[in-house]
């Protein structure tokens, strides 16, 4: 898919490095030109522009662009100019990241597609993870499911999910799982390499150093990780 992010502050500079690595093409703008040199290497493109220039903004590939994430933080005036700027080019995704609740009515009144709160999220994330045993990642649906990333309890390790009986005992599914490599570079470096094996299957063995991902109620999940 191809990304615009507009806004290489820590969040929007995260976003389009995650997005590249992922095998995206990604355009990270920022008036920074510090920040656009310093992200050059690990964004596909990067661009020194002022966003809420409208001539600017059509020279942009907007047609051929998926999403559009309007990542600015630190100048809420200047996130409402790009967002608005942007809506008006009907990009055919628009994602606008909001400071308060007032930053938030505005964007609802542009029009925008979707509205990201990543300071409340990081916070939500972090608070499962240090409060719950063996969570290394989480996504909330609704204030009562998430997804989360649990590292595999070594009472399932040479199991099979189908024989973990994780579905009947916890009323959790298993979306997939992930497994850490480490591989050498042809340099002779070692690095970790993320392998997502895709839609769990009842016959996947388990490992004590995968990562399970699993849906399902917080209370649940909650006895699940309690157990271990």
């Amino acid at each position: 898919m191809k990304y615009i992010i507009v806004g290489l502050g820590s969040f929007g500079a995260s976003l389009a490095v995650k997005l590249t690595e992922q095998g995206n093409e990604v355009i990270g703008i920022d008036t920074s030109m510090d920040k656009v040199d310093n992200y050059k290497e690990r964004i596909s493109h990067t661009i020194c522009m002022d966003a809420t220039d409208e001539f600017t903004v059509s020279g942009l590939p907007l047609k051929d662009t998926d999403m559009v994430v309007i990542a600015i933080g630190e100048n809420k005036g200047a996130n409402i100019m790009a967002t608005a700027l942007f809506k008006n080019s009907q990009v055919k995704r628009l994602i606008s990241r909001a400071i308060d609740g007032l930053h938030e009515k505005v964007l609802h009144a542009i029009g925008v597609d979707e509205i990201v709160h990543p300071e409340e999220e990081s916070a939500e994330r972090w608070a499962k993870k240090l409060c719950l045993k063996g969570v290394v990642d989480s996504f909330e649906l609704s204030d009562n499911f998430s997804i989360v990333e649990v590292n595999v309890p070594t009472r399932f390790d040479g199991k099979s999910i189908k024989e973990i009986n994780i579905r009947e005992t916890y009323n959790l599914l298993v979306l997939t799982t992930i497994t850490n490599k480490e591989e050498k570079t042809i340099i002779g470096k070692t690095r970790t390499v993320i392998k997502v094996k895709g839609v769990a299957g009842p016959n996947d063995i388990l490992n004590k150093n995968d990562i399970l991902v699993v849906y399902g109620a917080n209370k649940d999940i909650k006895q699940f990780l309690k157990d271990d």
